[in-house]
């Protein structure tokens, strides 16, 4: 019965931990969400694979695995788009080179949306169905639903503390 309680208190302070970082990253991504004035819509553009790259990045694994391999290979499959814009857009496929290579054999062209950022000369691509509104107000639904379902945790977290104190303080008078 004792190591039940003792994982249920691991598993409920993993969570909690959890929950902070999350709060803490749904906050900072709604602060960091530019308004849908500072997009410009470029229109809808059809993107066809051009090529495939090795990239390193850092290797997510923990332990001995992260020690001896810090970095990791993945492969991006990096699309042009056909009407000579020169907008690209990338996907990373993963660590076998024989996805990418599939995905650049086929040949299948994708349609994205091409949106401008007004105040730099960068550019995002989105699914070819969103407007600027409902990108923006996709990346705030989601970063309220972090906030939302980190705050509702936490609060939890403090009701059952409550009750637990509540009833400690009720044994100790008895």
């Amino acid at each position: 019965m004792k190591t039940k309680v003792r994982v249920i208190r691991l598993i409920g302070a993993i969570v909690f931990v959890l929950a902070i970082v999350f709060l803490y990253w749904g906050v900072k991504g709604i602060t960091n969400i530019r308004p849908a004035s500072d997009y410009e819509d470029m229109g809808i553009h059809t993107f066809v694979p051009d090529r495939v790259l090795p990239v390193s990045v850092e290797n997510t694994s923990t332990g001995r695995d992260k020690r001896l391999y810090p970095t990791k290979t993945i492969y991006v499959v990096y699309y042009q788009a056909l009407d000579g814009s020169g907008y690209q857009w990338k996907v990373e496929t993963g660590n076998k080179k024989s996805d990418a290579n599939q995905i650049l054999y086929e040949g299948k062209s994708v349609k994205q949306r091409v949106l401008s950022i007004k105040d730099t000369k960068k550019y995002i691509t989105v699914e070819d169905e969103l407007t600027i509104d409902t990108y923006v107000k996709g990346q705030l639904h989601q970063y309220i639903w972090m906030v939302g379902l980190s705050i509702g945790y936490l609060i939890f977290c403090l009701v059952v503390w409550m009750v637990i104190k509540r009833r400690k303080n009720n044994k100790t008078e008895e």
